[in-house]
């Protein structure tokens, strides 16, 4: 039997009844400040052209954000300028952070779908993080963070593959050169796929495969099932039973 999270999961993409619900009054009220204005505007004799478009969601009280990858991309940049590498290459992550990091380091962005805009410092190539266009050990800096869990699930237009995670995996620590530094993150906890938005795993089942390929842990860092933002020394074991925490990885070969 279908719960009601789950229902309310599949509906969503097309039809979300709980923010409309949620939305009923604030539409109301947007409606009352609309008159409200254009009397105003008429007041200060201040003719523009008037379009609609209900922005309904954005009066809070604070600054809403996705914990995960805020933190990430704070996370990822402050390591990689402590480093200060003249090259780094970046495979999927988030490109906001990514354009940022290209002010202060060259930046070569690989993603299947490649990003199109223009950024100075920042060379942007279509490619698989299955298969890199990098020799053997050649690259000492380079990040891949929140994708490797997406990887084979069909989301982003890419073949199912239940192996992708790791295959991932042994395609960056193909390509990282002895020294190097691999940021790497994705959600950790209780093994879980949630079909097709990505898998959680087990710290310890990612950090036995990096050592299977020869990569170390240099570092953990996470984000909390509570959004609680530890940025060094977090104890991987502590997050083997989480619900979709974030592992933030620092390996080196």
């Amino acid at each position: 039997m279908i719960g009601i999270r789950t229902f309310h999961s599949l509906l969503k993409p097309v039809f979300d009844p709980l923010r409309a619900l949620r939305n009923l009054r604030a539409y109301g009220r947007y409606l009352l400040e609309a008159r409200r204005y254009q009397a105003l505007s008429r007041q200060a004799g201040v003719r523009r052209e008037w379009s609609w478009r209900p922005m309904l969601d954005d009066r809070t009280s604070t600054t809403g954000f996705d914990a995960h990858y805020v933190y990430l991309g704070a996370w990822a940049f402050r390591n990689i300028v402590r480093e200060h590498p003249a090259e780094h290459v970046d495979v999927g992550s988030q490109i906001s952070w990514v354009t940022c990091l290209a002010s202060v380091s060259a930046v070569t962005f690989i993603d299947i779908r490649p990003f199109d805009g223009n950024v100075e410092g920042l060379k942007s190539i279509a490619g698989s993080v299955l298969e890199m266009p990098y020799a053997d050990q050649t690259i000492y800096s380079l990040s891949c963070l929140h994708v490797a869990e997406h990887i084979g699930l069909g989301r982003y237009g890419d073949p199912l593959d239940p192996l992708g995670t790791m295959k991932a995996i042994r395609e960056l620590a193909r390509i990282l050169a002895p020294g190097g530094r691999l940021y790497f993150a994705l959600p950790v906890g209780k093994d879980q796929i949630v079909f097709n938005a990505h898998r959680v795993h087990r710290p310890s089942a990612i950090i036995a495969e990096f050592n299977t390929c020869g990569l170390r842990l240099v570092d953990f860092g996470a984000v909390t099932d509570g959004q609680q933002f530890i940025a060094s020394n977090a104890q991987p074991a502590a997050f083997e039973s989480a619900e979709y925490a974030c592992g933030m990885f620092v390996f080196t070969r």
